[in-house]
């Protein structure tokens, strides 16, 4: 194999499936919508203008996408936080797309992960957001985090609230100030309906602060993850049992959403195919259906089998080791 350059190119923040989007017939919206080699599962439509705009230049005069591209063209190997379990066939599929080795790196777990909702020791210096959990009844609040690049308009913003409170059920929404908002921190509650804090005290808390996400996540009390899909986030919930109800919102979030639901760990809100608007209602319906209604049992269930897969710390371990006998061989040039 013809080497071009002696280095690696490495990938934690999007999913391989992202960089098969460059393999696309064309970065525009019909090119994008189509299911392809690279891409074999469609994008809805918001979802394919989406990847197209993230390949508009930014000030630099050159868009991120391209030039992650362009690393990745000029290294002799890309490396993924992934593995076969979680998406069968991606590494072999990129691998012939690239021409060159397309390595799993494995899920990177973290160190006692369960161990998140244990005390701290002080009471005080324990976060809020946790303090808050401790209170719940096991398994009945829904954990909000959209990320902090997701393009949140005050109509989203409005009709997620107001699902969540037509859901009646308990939720912890980590509220982040939406890209492009000119409202000062303090202020970024009064961006939610009129009154809606004070109707949801008794069941929900929105926390402006910093949440330690993975500690939430492990918490008992979280029996869901309503989550923008980001592969980071996603891997987390799903190394910790939690089934998801998805609203992506950028690249390749849409794709991992569908990659979810087909493995019965979640289900997506309901959106409109043109502009990827959503209400209240269907807020309302993906949230009880996997919280409140008899389905949600086929959820959890399936998300409980999924974290004894990518739980197993000796297959983790594995795919560590091949990397690293990998990137031996190809030092000494004899793969």
């Amino acid at each position: 194999m013809r080497h071009v350059h002696d280095r690696a190119g490495h990938h934690d923040r999007l999913s391989g499936a992202a960089v098969g989007e460059r393999r696309a017939p064309a970065h525009n919206v019909g090119g994008l919508h189509r299911a392809t080699r690279g891409v074999p599962v469609p994008s809805r439509r918001q979802e394919a203008a989406w990847v197209a705009d993230a390949f508009r230049p930014n000030a630099s005069g050159v868009s991120d996408l391209d030039r992650m591209w362009q690393i990745m063209e000029r290294s002799r190997l890309t490396i993924f936080r992934g593995c076969d379990e979680v998406e069968p066939g991606l590494f072999a599929l990129l691998t012939d797309l690239f021409q060159k080795p397309v390595i799993p790196a494995g899920v990177l777990l973290q160190p006692d992960l369960d161990a998140g909702d244990d005390s701290d020791g002080d009471s005080v210096a324990r976060p809020e957001a946790l303090r808050w959990l401790d209170k719940q009844p096991q398994k009945s609040v829904v954990y909000v985090a959209l990320g902090s690049e997701a393009p949140l308009t005050a109509d989203n913003l409005h009709e997620l609230a107001l699902g969540l409170e037509l859901a009646r059920v308990r939720f912890l929404w980590a509220f982040r100030k939406p890209a492009g908002t000119s409202a000062p921190d303090a202020d970024v509650v009064g961006l939610l309906p009129a009154g809606f804090e004070e109707r949801a005290r008794e069941h929900g808390l929105v926390w402006t602060g910093w949440v330690p996400q993975v500690r939430v996540l492990a918490h008992g009390a979280v029996g869901t993850f309503l989550t923008h899909c980001g592969w980071g986030s996603t891997i987390e919930s799903l190394v910790l049992g939690r089934p998801l109800v998805m609203l992506p919102f950028v690249v390749d979030q849409g794709l991992i959403a569908r990659t979810m639901a087909e493995r019965g760990v979640g289900v997506e809100v309901a959106r409109e195919d043109g502009d990827g608007s959503f209400g209240r209602d269907a807020v309302v319906a993906a949230v009880r259906r996997v919280m409140v209604e008899e389905e949600g049992t086929i959820f959890a269930s399936n998300a409980r089998e999924l974290k004894e897969v990518l739980g197993d710390q000796r297959r983790q371990d594995q795919y560590m080791d091949e990397l690293v006998d990998y990137l031996r061989c190809y030092k000494d040039n004899s793969c």
